[in-house]
C-alpha cells in the first residue's frame, strides 16, 4: 500500500494526546468514524488516516505518528503537503517534524539529476570537500566588475561562484549575459590554470518564464542554476529538474525558509524542509546556516540537514549539503569534522575580506581544506602558507582534536 507518515512535534498538556491525534487522522482525511453506517465505513476505511504512535516526550510535549494513505492525494508535493499539514499547520503549537514515505509513493519524486558525484565529475576533484564563493556587492555594478571578480575567485582555486540570491535580471548585469561572460572568463581561467570552476546563475523572474530561461541558460552554457526554492514553491524546482530541455544542476538557497522552520512550536523541521524534501523534488546542493557563522543552527540540526542530502537511497542519487554564513578558512577543520568529505565549504567575506583579495583568500580556504583532510593543525599549515596564516590573523581559527 502506498502512504505517506506524517511525524508532528505537539506542545501543550499531553494528557489527551490520544485523543487530539485520532482527531487530526480523522479530520485530514474522512472528518469522522464512529457516527458512520457501517457501509460507509466499509467504503472509506482505505481512505482513513491511522494513528501509529502517541509518545510523551516530556512536560508540555509530545510526538505523534500517523499514517495517510495514498488514494487520498495525487502524486505531488502541494498535494501531500496540504493532506498532512495543511489546516492543521493553523491550529496551535504544532511542527511537522517528518515525513516518511512508502517505497512506492518516493518513486514519483526524480531526486537529483546529478548529485554529488556528477557535480564531482564536471570538476574532476574527488577525495575533499568543494570550495564555493559568492560575488560580493555587485548590484549596480556592471560587467566587468562582474568579469573581475569572477577571475580573481577562480584564480583563488574555487570550485564554484554562485550569484548571490538576490542579484536578478537587471540592466547592468543581465542574465543571459552573465551567463556568456562567465563562460568566456572562466574558460580563459582554465586555459591558464587547468583548474575548472563553475558558475551558478540566478533563475529568477516570473514562474511561467522559469522553463524558458533556464533552457536559454542551458543554450548559453550555464554550469548550474542557483534557485530561490522557498519563494516559488518545492513544486517549481521539480518541475525544472524533470524539464529534460533544462538538464541543469539546481542549487538550492534557503532564502524565506525562516518563516517555516525556524520557530520550536510552528512550521516545517529544518531538516525535513532543506534536507529530504529540496533532495526529493532535485536539488543537487543545498544551502542552509552552519553551526559557527553570523546566522547559526545548532549543530544537531545543521548536521540533521546534512545526512538527510547524503543518506545513502537505492531511489535517489545524495545531494551536497552546503553549510553557510560567515564561513572563513580557520573554521575548516570544524566544517570537514561536521560535515565531511562530501560537502561544500561556502563563504563571501571569508573570501572578498582577506588581506591578499579574493585570489589569496581562495588560496588560504584550499590550504585549510588541505591541512583539514591531513590532519594537520592549521596553525602548522599557516607557518608554510602565506594566506592561510593571513586568513587566520584575520578571523582566527577553530583546531579540532580527535
Amino acid at each position: 500500500m502506498s502512504y505517506v507518515t506524517a511525524v508532528y512535534t505537539v506542545h501543550g498538556s499531553t494528557d489527551k494526546l490520544e485523543k487530539k491525534a485520532e482527531g487530526i487522522a480523522l479530520g485530514l482525511t474522512i472528518g469522522s468514524w464512529t457516527d458512520l453506517p457501517l457501509l460507509e465505513q466499509k467504503q472509506l476505511k482505505r481512505h482513513k488516516g491511522r494513528v501509529v504512535s502517541v509518545e510523551a516526550l516530556e512536560e508540555n510535549k509530545g510526538l505523534i505518528k500517523i499514517n495517510y494513505p495514498a488514494a487520498n492525494f495525487s502524486s505531488d508535493l502541494p498535494a501531500i503537503l496540504t493532506t498532512v499539514f495543511g489546516k492543521l499547520s493553523l491550529d496551535g503549537k504544532i511542527k511537522l517534524t517528518d515525513l516518511h514515505f512508502s517505497e512506492e509513493l518516493k518513486s514519483v519524486f526524480p531526486g537529483p539529476g546529478f548529485g554529488i558525484e556528477g557535480i564531482r565529475q564536471r570538476l574532476n576533484k574527488y577525495d575533499r570537500p568543494l570550495l564555493m564563493s559568492i560575488f560580493k556587492s555587485v548590484i549596480g555594478k556592471d560587467l566587468n566588475y562582474f568579469s573581475g571578480q569572477l577571475r580573481d575567485q577562480a584564480l583563488g582555486g574555487i570550485d564554484i561562484v554562485k550569484d548571490d540570491e538576490i542579484l536578478f535580471d537587471n540592466p547592468l548585469t543581465p542574465f543571459a549575459k552573465r551567463i556568456v561572460k562567465a563562460k568566456e572568463v572562466l574558460d580563459a581561467v582554465y586555459n591558464e590554470t587547468g583548474h575548472r570552476t563553475l558558475y551558478a546563475v540566478n533563475l529568477s523572474g516570473r514562474t511561467y518564464d522559469l522553463k524558458d530561461k533556464a533552457k536559454r541558460a542551458r543554450e548559453l552554457g550555464a554550469d548550474l542554476l542557483l534557485f530561490n526554492v522557498f519563494a516559488y514553491g518545492l513544486d517549481v524546482q521539480q518541475s525544472l529538474r524533470e524539464d529534460q530541455e533544462i538538464g541543469l544542476p539546481i542549487m538550492a538557497h534557503p532564502a524565506v525558509s525562516g518563516a517555516l522552520t525556524s520557530s520550536p512550536h510552528y512550521g516545517f523541521s529544518h531538516q525535513l524542509l532543506l534536507g529530504k524534501l529540496l533532495r526529493y523534488a532535485g536539488a543537487d546542493l543545498s544551502l542552509f546556516p552552519s553551526p559557527y557563522g553570523s546566522v547559526a543552527l545548532e549543530r544537531e540540526t545543521a548536521v540533521g540537514i546534512a545526512n538527510e542530502l547524503t543518506t545513502a537511497d537505492s531511489q535517489f542519487k545524495t545531494s551536497f549539503p552546503v553549510p553557510s554564513a560567515g564561513i572563513h578558512p580557520g573554521l575548516t577543520p570544524l566544517l570537514y569534522r561536521d560535515f565531511g568529505t562530501d560537502s561544500v565549504i561556502n563563504a563571501g567575506g571569508g573570501v572578498h575580506g582577506h588581506t591578499l583579495g579574493a585570489v589569496g583568500g581562495g588560496i588560504a580556504f584550499n590550504q585549510a581544506i588541505k591541512a583539514a583532510v591531513e590532519g594537520i593543525p592549521l596553525e602548522t599549515a599557516a607557518l608554510e602558507h602565506q594566506e592561510l596564516q593571513e586568513a587566520i590573523k584575520l578571523w582566527g581559527s577553530s583546531e579540532v582534536s580527535v
